[in-house]
């Protein structure tokens, strides 16, 4: 009897090596952080330090200002601020022209020579189209009457110009009036004259006398 009851117990009771197959591994959660610290490895105390200022350095950085705006003089006086290197002994007055005259003298041999490199690039002159001849102009010829000889050699001349109209055929009758030189005051009014163009006499004078033709009645 006693045997009986112990032999479904025995039957009931699975293996070991069963139960390890068909049961998965259950790791403790302290163990796996036992493991992660393990492979991690201790932080230093500096590391700690810098993670812990980490945020409160990100929180307090300050907006960049914008640059203020120097003047050259403000700018100059900066940089001799900044200069490390030793200072020059002071100079006299008569060193500082004499230091002048060098920098001015070495600009203007700068110059010359860049200009005769632009001269040699340009080549030498007339190797280009040759210049056109230049021959005087005719000047305009004019006759007409004289209208007032008061001025000191100066003669007021009314010339007539008829034409006829291109479209309507009729004759156009114009009047001009120009001043011309007169060098000996000879013409006088009511006398017909011939005046030449010329250079600017004057203010209002272009015009020069060349012949009396009619003298006045």
């Amino acid at each position: 009897m006693v045997e009986e009851q112990q032999q479904p117990e025995n039957d009931e009771q699975p293996d070991a090596g069963e139960a390890a197959v068909d049961e998965p591994a259950v790791e403790s959660p302290q163990s796996a952080e036992g493991e992660t610290a393990a492979v991690e490895g201790p932080q230093s105390a500096e590391e700690e330090t810098a993670v812990a200022e980490e945020p409160a350095t990100v929180e307090a950085a300050p907006e960049a200002e914008p640059e203020e705006q120097l003047t050259p003089r403000q700018r100059r006086k900066r940089d001799r601020s900044l200069h490390t290197r030793e200072a020059r002994p002071p100079r006299s007055p008569e060193e500082r022209n004499r230091d002048r005259l060098e920098r001015r003298a070495a600009k203007a041999t700068a110059r010359r020579r860049a200009r005769s490199r632009a001269r040699e690039r340009r080549g030498s002159p007339g190797s280009g189209t040759s210049p056109q001849e230049r021959t005087p102009g005719s000047r305009k010829v004019r006759q007409g009457v004289v209208v007032s000889a008061k001025p000191e050699k100066t003669i007021t001349v009314r010339i007539e110009i008829a034409r006829r109209h291109p479209v309507y055929e009729k004759v156009v009758r114009r009047t001009n009036t120009v001043h011309a030189h007169d060098e000996r005051n000879e013409a006088q009014e009511g006398d017909v004259v011939r005046v030449v163009e010329s250079r600017p006499l004057s203010r209002t004078k272009r015009w020069r006398l060349v012949e009396i033709l009619e003298r006045a009645r």
